[in-house]
C-alpha cells in the first residue's frame, strides 16, 4: 500500500491505495480515504499531514503483512451487482486437496500423463472428480459444472473429462498399487489384517450389456448391476478394489484380487477376514498357505448336526484364558448375575476337518447380543401381528429376514373344518426355532491365536460395511448412469479414491465426527469474494471446523481471508509432507 495525493482547484486529498493483480490485469484500488490536507491539519494540530500519512501507511503495511489489518468494504444500496460474475466459492476442498497431494496422487497422474503424452491436465481432472464425489456427488457433466464453484477454477473442458475416464480405467491397477506405496509415507499401514467384502450397484436401465448384468441385488432393485469387491486394511482404510459383471458369483472374486495384492503390493503375510458369503472352501484353502491365514464367519444354523449340538450346549464355556468353565443357561438366573455378565463374551472352540481342510471353530455367546436379537425380533413380531389383524391381503412371499416369515397360514379352522379363506397366525415353531440361536456367533480360522483376539479382529468387519454405506449414501455412487465399461471402471476408481481420502480425513480428526457431519460441513465451507481484497467466510464456525483447522495447520475462519493469504493456502495444500504422520 502507498500514499496517493489527488489535487483539485479547491483542495488536496490523501488516499491509501493498493496495487492489485487479478485475471492477468494490473490495477490499483483505493483502500481508504484519509481526508483533505486542510482537514488533517486541523485534526493533527499542525502536524504535517503528508508525514503523518506515510507513517500511517507504514503501520498499515505492517498489519497487512501480519494479516491483522482492518478491511473496509463499501456497498451501495442502489447499485446492482455485476452480471454473470460469480461471487460465492467452496473452500472445503482445500483440506481434501492437502490429503490428495500428501498421498502423491498428483505424481501418479504425472507419471500416467508422461506415458500417454496427452495435452489435457489429468491431475486437475482426477482431483476434481474425487473432490466432487465427496462434496457434490452427481453426474460427470454436473461435476464439471460444479467444479467452477471451487476457489481454484478448472483448466479443462468437459470433453477432456470423458477422455480422462478412458485413461483412468486403463491405469486403475497402477493407481491402486502406487497409492498404497505412497500412503506408507503418511502412516504405517496395518496390512497384517485385510478385510474383504462385496456389494453391488444398480443402473437405471433394463437392458444387460457388458459389465451390466442381472444378478442377486442386495438392495433388491430389479435392474442390471455391477459387483465391487473391496479389500480394507486393519485400520479401516481401503486397500484395493475390483469390478465384476453383475452375474458373477461373489465367492469367485476374492482370489483374483488377492493375487493382484500379492503381486502389485508385494504383500505376503496377512490374515484375510470375510463374512460367511465369501467363505468358500477354495477361498479358505487359498489362504491356508505360506504366511497367509483366514478368519471367516460361520453360520451356527448351517453347522453339521453334531457341531450344532456342541455349539448350542450351555455347558463348557470359557470367559477368559483361565480353565474355569461356565453354564450359560445360568447367566440370567437373577438380576445380579445378569448385570455381572451382560457385557461379557463367552466362547468355546474346537478343531474340525472338512473337505481336507483343518480349521478351528470358535463359537461365542453374549447376553447383550442375545438381547439385541430379541429386541429386533419382537419389533418384527409386532409388525407381523399388526399385518395379520389389519391387512391380511398384503401377506405374500417372504425372504429369510422379512418379518412375514413369522406368519403361517392354513385353510383349516381350529375345529378342523375347511375354512372359506386362509387363516393367518404367528408361527410359534418358527419363532422358537430362531430363538435357539440368540446370542450365538461363530467364526472359523486356521490361526492358533487366542480366541478372544480372533473374535476382536472379526468384529471390525463392520468398518468395510460402513465403507460401502458411505459410497452408496454419502457419495451417491448409485445408480450408475454411465454405459461404457471403461467409464464404469473409472467411475468406481474415483469413488474408491474419494473413500481413501475420506478415511484419512477421519483419522486426522481422531474419528471424533460422524461421516454425515464431516461431509456436510465440508460442503458448507463457502466464501464470498470481495474483489481485490479477499474472501469472507460465510460458513458457521463449529467444533468441527476448529478441529479441521487444527489438524491441517491453517485457518480459513478469520473475518476476511486476504487474496494473498488464500493463494498461499492454494500453494501449501499442494506440497508433499505438509501433514503430521500417525
Amino acid at each position: 500500500m502507498r500514499l496517493s495525493i489527488s489535487k483539485s482547484k479547491n483542495s488536496t486529498s490523501l488516499y491509501v491505495i493498493k496495487s492489485t493483480y487479478e485475471n492477468g490485469i494490473n490495477s490499483s484500488k483505493i483502500v481508504e480515504k484519509l481526508g483533505t490536507v486542510k482537514e488533517l491539519e486541523e485534526k493533527l494540530n499542525g502536524q504535517d499531514p503528508i508525514v503523518w500519512a506515510k507513517e500511517y501507511i507504514k503501520e498499515l503495511n505492517k498489519k497487512e503483512k501480519e494479516q491483522k489489518r482492518d478491511v473496509i468494504v463499501k456497498y451501495n444500496q442502489s447499485k446492482q451487482i455485476d452480471k454473470d460474475i460469480q461471487r460465492s466459492f467452496n473452500g472445503g476442498y482445500l483440506f481434501l486437496q492437502q490429503l490428495y497431494h500428501q498421498l502423491g496422487l498428483d505424481k501418479i497422474c504425472n507419471d500416467i500423463s508422461t506415458k500417454y503424452k496427452f495435452t489435457f491436465n489429468l491431475n486437475s481432472i482426477l482431483s476434481r472428480l474425487v473432490y466432487g464425489r465427496i462434496l457434490y456427488p452427481s453426474s460427470k457433466l454436473n461435476t464439471y459444472q460444479e467444479s467452477k464453484y471451487l476457489l481454484e477454477q478448472p483448466d479443462f473442458k468437459l470433453q477432456h473429462v470423458y477422455r480422462a475416464l478412458e485413461v483412468i480405467s486403463k491405469e486403475t491397477d497402477f493407481i491402486q498399487s502406487q497409492l498404497y506405496e505412497n500412503s506408507l509415507s503418511i502412516s504405517k499401514r496395518n496390512d497384517r489384517i485385510l478385510y474383504y467384502d462385496c456389494t453391488n450397484y444398480f443402473f437405471e436401465i433394463e437392458q444387460e450389456d457388458g459389465l451390466k448384468q442381472y444378478g442377486f441385488a442386495k438392495d433388491h432393485k430389479p435392474n442390471p448391476i455391477v459387483e465391487m469387491g473391496l479389500f480394507m486394511d486393519g485400520d479401516g482404510v481401503p486397500l484395493a478394489f475390483s469390478i465384476h459383471s453383475g452375474n458373477t458369483s461373489e465367492q469367485t472374486t476374492l482370489i483374483p484380487l488377492e493375487e493382484k495384492i500379492l503381486k502389485d503390493f508385494e504383500l505376503s503375510k496377512f490374515i484375510v477376514c470375510t463374512d460367511a458369503g465369501l467363505s468358500s472352501t477354495d477361498n479358505r484353502k487359498f489362504n491356508d498357505k505360506k504366511d497367509r491365514a483366514f478368519i471367516t464367519t460361520q453360520s451356527v444354523k448351517k453347522l453339521k448336526k453334531h457341531l450344532k449340538r456342541w455349539a448350542l450346549d450351555p455347558n463348557g464355556w470359557h470367559l477368559d484364558r483361565t480353565d474355569k468353565l461356565y453354564d450359560i443357561s445360568l447367566l440370567d438366573k437373577n438380576e445380579k448375575t445378569y448385570e455381572k455378565y451382560k457385557s461379557q463374551i463367552f466362547y468355546k472352540e474346537r478343531w474340525i476337518k472338512e473337505d481336507g481342510l483343518e480349521q478351528r471353530l470358535i463359537v461365542t455367546y453374549s447376553l447383550k447380543y442375545r438381547d439385541y436379537q430379541r429386541q429386533i425380533r419382537n419389533r418384527q413380531l409386532e409388525r407381523a401381528a399388526k399385518l395379520i389383524k389389519s391387512r391380511p391381503k398384503d401377506i405374500n412371499k417372504k425372504n429369510q429376514n422379512d418379518y412375514k416369515r413369522f406368519i403361517s397360514s392354513t385353510n383349516v379352522t381350529k375345529d378342523g373344518e375347511i375354512a372359506k379363506k386362509k387363516v393367518y397366525s404367528l408361527n410359534l415353531d418358527a419363532i422358537a426355532n430362531e430363538e435357539m440361536y440368540d446370542g450365538f456367533y461363530a467364526v472359523c480360522t486356521n490361526l492358533e491365536d487366542d480366541a478372544t483376539e480372533i473374535t476382536k479382529i472379526n468384529h471390525r468387519r463392520w468398518e468395510i460395511e460402513e465403507c460401502f454405506r458411505i459410497m452408496k449414501s454419502e457419495f451417491k455412487a448409485r445408480p450408475v448412469y454411465l454405459s461404457r465399461d471403461d467409464r464404469i471402471q473409472a467411475h468406481f476408481t474415483t469413488c474408491f479414491l474419494a473413500l481413501v481420502l475420506y478415511r484419512y480425513l477421519e483419522k486426522y480428526l481422531n474419528e471424533n465426527f460422524t461421516s454425515h457431519e464431516i461431509i456436510t460441513s465440508l460442503r458448507n465451507i463457502n466464501f464470498y469474494n470481495v474483489p481485490k481484497e479477499g474472501y469472507i467466510p460465510t460458513y458457521t464456525r463449529t467444533d468441527f471446523t476448529d478441529a479441521l483447522h487444527k489438524a491441517f495447520g491453517f485457518r480459513t475462519d478469520s473475518q476476511i481471508v486476504s487474496t494473498k493469504q488464500m493463494k498461499s493456502f492454494f500453494k501449501n495444500t499442494k506440497k508433499k509432507k505438509t501433514l503430521r504422520t500417525f
